[in-house]
Order: structure tokens, then C-alpha cells, then sequence
């Protein structure tokens, strides 16, 4: 047990110290305001003031307020819309300050290097049996050359950003070129060579200007290298080798995956059992795998369209962490109900609360959870077990998809009504793999509790 606890806090060390790790995790963390933002767009405008969907389906009278529609549609756009930029300038600027430098301007860069990377020119054909026009980027060569012979030349062309690619879609590209991006201009930042000296008399700031003027060049050539090779290549762009060979894959096998799922809930549980915090660690993983299929969810709950994907970020929230890692809510409550011991009901008293906040340190620790070979087998049980429950409630249909991002923090059952988009059977769903987890513990509490009282009367 011992060897086991020493090898899973060498693993936890370094991740915590892993500098890319610790760059995607802070990234998310401080994006998730504007994401809770884009969510209460997505509820205003889908679960409230929509005659369609929402609240005003029942009543009309909300309908009144759908002059201000426009405003939380955009609220959600420049968020969720537009969270590959976001992502990607809040990673480069997190490398940019492990590697020494401060300042704004290494988050400015990366916003630079992503759209680099990004199609903005696309030319325009029109198909005259269909009697409609379509748009292609103009480097995906392949795909012109095919509508050219279909449709003729093209009828026109224009300058946009490719919307899919700073949404969701282009998740992984923004965090690869957030990190390697900022990497290379480290690189030639650090290059005396590479920097223009100006005079003492010139204000630094125009001197720090004049020092990075190379360094940020260079490292825009080598990316927009890489771009047109991988264009010459592939007959695309960058972003769209990603996503099909990385990102798309990953979802596909760790995203739609129970078994994958459950494992890694059984690795979270697993640091936690050794004093670790199992979802800091796992989260520079978790989070790029499983936030684009909630936006996937968000975008096609908005269009009206069905819904993709079981799994998501807030779908593992809602099944597998309510009450915090380990679903512990479950244990309290037994405590609660069964308990006899006055030590136990003290801390489970305490944990209540901010248990319903989905906090759980007080009964992790205060029982204690950490090494503890009865209790940590249905710490590592339950979130699995309830994941499952989860999983079926939704494969049935008795539990909609979740389409919203709930802050983490929001109490269980309220939490799956928002998240399924304002449906009550997402609250029950949420009700029931509370009992669930509530079962599973139990019997782990009793046998806990005996040698608990063991222990004290041999004291005596």
C-alpha cells in the first residue's frame, strides 16, 4: 500500500510541476467566467424567451422580452462561439509566463499564430441545378479543384474567419499553437542575437517593442511554414489535419467510451485516496477531450437540431462528481441516517453544506478518505457506478442530453434540470444516482464503523 501511495504522489508531483499540464488546466480554469456567461446566453435565448423551446412555449407573457434575444445570442457567441481564441491566447500567455516573460503581449502573439492557422479566404461556386451557392477556403485545394469541375470557375470570394475553427472544432489546434507557438518565440527570444538594442534615452517600452520585433517574426514564418506545408500536403490546412488526426480520434475513443470514462474516474479517485486532488491532475487531459462535445451539444440544442453526444464535460460533472470527487454526498448522508458514532455525524454535519456545493475536502479529509482501505473502495465504486446509471438514464431516454454548462459549483438536481436545458427528468436523473451512490456506500460505512469500534474498545 505504501509503494502504491509513494508511486501515485511521484505521478501527481509531476504533474503538478508539468509545465503544459499546468498551462492547459489554468487556461480553462480562468476562461470559465466567460463560458458561464456564454451559458446563461444559451438559457436566455433557448430555455427562457423562446416560444419553441422554452418558457414561453407555456407562458407568453415571458415573450415580451425577446427584444433582448440579440443580446444574450452574441453574449453567447464571443464565449462559447469563440473559445479557441480565448483558450489560446490564456495558454500562450501561461507558457509565455513559465518561460520568464510577463506582459500581455505573448497572449496577443498566440491570437496571431491561431488565425495564421485558421482559413480566412474562401472562394464561392454556385451550382445551377441546385440553384445554390456554397463556399470553399480557397487552400483546401483538393475540394476547389473538385467544385471547379462540378460547378465551373468561381463566381466570387471573400474574407472571413472560419467560425467552426474558433469555436469548439478547433480546441486542440488553439492549445498546440498556443504552447508550441510560444515555445519557438521563447526560443528566439532568448537569442541575444536575435534582439534589436535601442539606446538608454528610448522609453522601455518602445525598447521592449524593438527587442521582440525578430523573435516575433521569426516564429510567425516557421508557423506559417508549417501551415503551407501541411497545405501542400494534405490539400487543407492545419487545423483540419488536427482535428480529424488528434482531436476527432481522442473522441472517439475516450469520448463516447463508458469504459474509458470509468477508468479515468477510477485514476481521479486513485490520487484522491493519497491526499492528492485527483481532478487538478487529470484535467490538462479531461478538459480538451470533453469540452468539445458539450459545445458540440450547446450548438446543436441552439440550432434545434438533435443532439450529438452522451458524454460531455458537464454530463461528467452531473453523474460523476456531484458532491464533489467520489460522489461523497452518498456517504454523508448514510452517516446522516445510519451513523452512531459521534465523531463520524460531526464531520458529516460539517461536510453537508458545502457538500451540496459540490465540496467535499471536509469529509475527504475529515473522515478521513485518504488512505483508508475500507472507504476508498466506494470512493472509487461510485462515480463509476454512477456514470453508468448516468449513462443508461440518457441511452433509455428517460434523462435528456446535457446541453448546458452549469457552474460547478450549483447544487445537485438543480444542477441536472439546468444542465438538460431546463427538464425535469434531468432533475430526477440526478436524484436517482444520488440513492445510488447513497447505496453503495452504505454497507462500506457499516463494515467501517465495526472495526471503528474494534479499534476503540482494544484502546481501552
Amino acid at each position: 500500500m505504501d509503494g502504491f501511495a509513494d508511486a501515485l504522489g511521484r505521478a501527481g508531483a509531476w504533474a503538478g510541476q508539468n509545465k503544459y499540464l499546468g498551462a492547459i488546466k489554468n487556461a480553462f480554469q480562468n476562461y470559465m467566467p466567460a463560458t458561464i456567461a456564454g451559458a446563461v446566453g444559451v438559457l436566455w435565448c433557448n430555455v427562457l424567451v423562446n416560444n419553441q423551446t422554452g418558457l414561453g412555449k407555456f407562458w407568453s407573457g415571458i415573450m415580451v422580452l425577446e427584444v433582448l434575444n440579440p443580446i444574450f445570442s452574441a453574449m453567447q457567441f464571443a464565449t462559447i462561439g469563440c473559445i479557441s481564441i480565448g483558450i489560446c491566447m490564456l495558454v500562450g500567455q501561461e507558457i509565455a509566463e513559465a518561460n520568464g516573460e510577463k506582459g500581455a503581449y505573448p497572449a496577443v502573439l498566440s491570437f496571431i499564430l491561431l488565425l495564421m492557422v485558421t482559413p480566412t479566404n474562401f472562394s464561392i461556386f454556385y451550382d445551377t441545378k441546385k440553384k445554390a451557392a456554397s463556399y470553399i477556403a480557397a487552400n483546401r485545394t483538393g475540394a476547389i479543384d473538385a467544385a471547379t469541375k462540378s460547378f465551373g470557375k468561381a463566381v466570387g470570394s471573400f474574407s472571413a474567419i472560419e467560425s467552426s475553427y474558433i469555436a469548439a472544432t478547433g480546441l486542440f489546434t488553439a492549445l498546440l499553437v498556443g504552447i508550441i507557438g510560444l515555445e519557438i518565440y521563447n526560443m528566439f527570444r532568448k537569442n541575444d542575437h536575435l534582439k534589436i538594442k535601442m539606446p538608454e534615452q528610448v522609453p522601455p517600452g518602445v525598447a521592449k517593442a524593438f527587442e521582440v520585433l525578430i523573435p516575433t517574426v521569426l516564429t510567425c514564418i516557421v508557423v506559417g511554414l508549417v501551415e503551407l506545408v501541411v497545405q501542400l500536403l494534405t490539400g487543407s490546412e492545419l487545423n483540419a489535419l488536427i482535428f480529424n488526426s488528434v482531436q476527432k480520434p481522442l473522441q472517439n475513443i475516450i469520448g463516447n467510451n463508458i469504459v474509458a470514462v470509468c477508468v479515468l474516474y477510477i485514476i481521479i479517485s486513485l490520487f484522491w485516496c493519497v491526499g492528492i486532488h485527483g481532478n487538478n491532475m487529470v484535467s490538462g487531459v479531461k478538459e480538451p477531450i470533453f469540452r468539445p462535445l458539450l459545445y458540440a451539444n450547446v450548438a446543436a440544442f441552439k440550432a434545434g437540431k438533435k443532439i450529438p453526444y452522451v458524454f460531455n464535460l458537464t454530463m461528467l460533472q452531473m453523474f460523476g462528481e456531484f458532491g464533489g470527487s467520489g460522489v461523497t454526498i452518498g456517504l454523508v448522508i448514510a452517516i446522516l441516517i445510519f451513523s452512531k458514532r459521534e465523531d463520524n455525524r460531526t464531520i458529516a454535519g460539517i461536510s453537508l453544506v458545502p457538500g451540496l456545493f459540490n465540496i467535499n475536502e471536509t469529509v475527504t479529509f475529515g473522515i478521513p478518505l485518504v488512505l483508508n482501505p475500507i472507504l476508498d473502495i466506494p470512493f472509487l465504486l461510485a462515480p463509476c457506478v454512477c456514470l453508468i446509471v448516468g449513462y443508461i438514464l440518457i441511452n433509455i431516454g428517460f434523462c435528456p442530453k446535457i446541453v448546458v454548462e452549469v457552474p460547478w459549483t450549483c447544487p445537485p438536481v438543480i444542477f441536472g434540470f439546468i444542465a438538460t436545458g431546463g427538464n425535469i427528468f434531468g432533475a430526477i436523473s440526478q436524484l436517482i444516482v444520488i440513492a445510488v451512490s447513497f447505496l453503495v456506500y452504505t454497507p462500506f460505512l457499516f463494515i467501517y464503523e465495526r472495526q471503528q469500534n474494534k479499534e476503540s474498545a482494544a484502546a481501552e
